[in-house]
This record gives C-alpha cells, structure tokens and sequence, in this order.
C-alpha cells in the first residue's frame, strides 16, 4: 500500500466516494455529508491537501488534510497540527483497519513538517466513531458545540463536534 497526493483526474471518482459515504451514513447518524463544492476538492487537488490510499492500483480511502483550522479548534488552531478531513473509504474496504495506515502516515507527516499534534473531528457524538477513532490511537478531547460554522460545509451549520487528536512525541 502507498500514500499518494490525489490528482485532477481523481476529481469523479473521490465525488463518487463522498456519494457512498453519505448513502452510508444516511441510515446511521444524523449529520451526513452535504454535496461538497468541486472548487474546494480542486484547491485541495492543487495544493497537495488531498490524499489517496492505493494497493494494487486500487484506490481504497481518501483523505484532505490542511495545517490551519480555526472555526473547528478555536484558540486550540494556535499549536502547530495537521488536520484531518473527509476521511472516506471504498465500501469494499470498509473493515479493513484502514484509518490505522492513515494515522501511521499522518504522524510521519505531522513530524516532517514540525507539527505536535494530528487532528481530526467528526460530528455529533457517535459512540462506534469515537471507540473507532480511540483503537486507532487517537484521544478524544470531547465534544463541543461550534460557535461560529460560516464558511465550514453544510453539516457543521448548528452543530457538535467530538474532537480528537494524536500528541506527536
């Protein structure tokens, strides 16, 4: 397995995973992924914050990532961390531990560019998410609700988010 950027051409097919996980997520959760705007995967794509899991030439999750997020982590945004998003798995592979390579990555990441933490939220308060996310190595830090959520995509609007983050040492 290897960890690639994602790339323009990956652009239909990472939309076609965020339609599986949001056909996914309908029946098990209340806050489900919004349509996403393609000029906010495409920035991504451009500036190398979209990622992809390949084995055998197969996709198998996507990922973005971004070293800044104030409207989630607050005052918190101030230490130096990367951010985790959209994590998004082929429904064939679902199961698979992917979410563990992701963090082995992530914290190699978070050390070649100087950063302390490795974060990610999700929304709402969902009890096999936050046992998935703590097997995985992350903390979780709580929930909390947003105060302010203009600019985030549709699902943060009103929302709670459980935060989670890995310390790098």
């Amino acid at each position: 397995m290897q960890i690639q950027n994602a790339t323009p051409s990956d652009l239909d097919f990472i939309f076609t995973l965020y339609r599986h996980a949001t056909e996914y997520m309908r029946p098990r959760s209340t806050a489900v992924f919004p349509e996403f705007d393609p000029e906010l995967i495409k920035t991504e794509i451009a500036e190398n914050r979209q990622w992809k899991l390949i084995d055998d030439g197969n996709v198998l999750c996507i990922w973005a990532t971004t070293f800044d997020d104030p409207l989630i982590w607050e005052e918190k945004n101030a230490d130096p961390s990367v951010y985790i998003h959209r994590i998004t798995t082929q429904p064939d592979h679902r199961g698979h531990n992917l979410v563990k390579k992701i963090v082995d990555w992530s914290k190699d990441y978070a050390r070649n560019n100087q950063k302390k933490y490795v974060r990610l939220d999700t929304v709402g308060r969902n009890e096999k998410l936050i046992a998935h996310y703590t097997n995985c190595g992350f903390d979780f830090l709580g929930l909390i609700k947003l105060n302010n959520t203009e600019g985030l995509p549709a699902h943060y609007d009103n929302a709670s988010v459980s935060l989670f983050q890995i310390e790098i040492k």
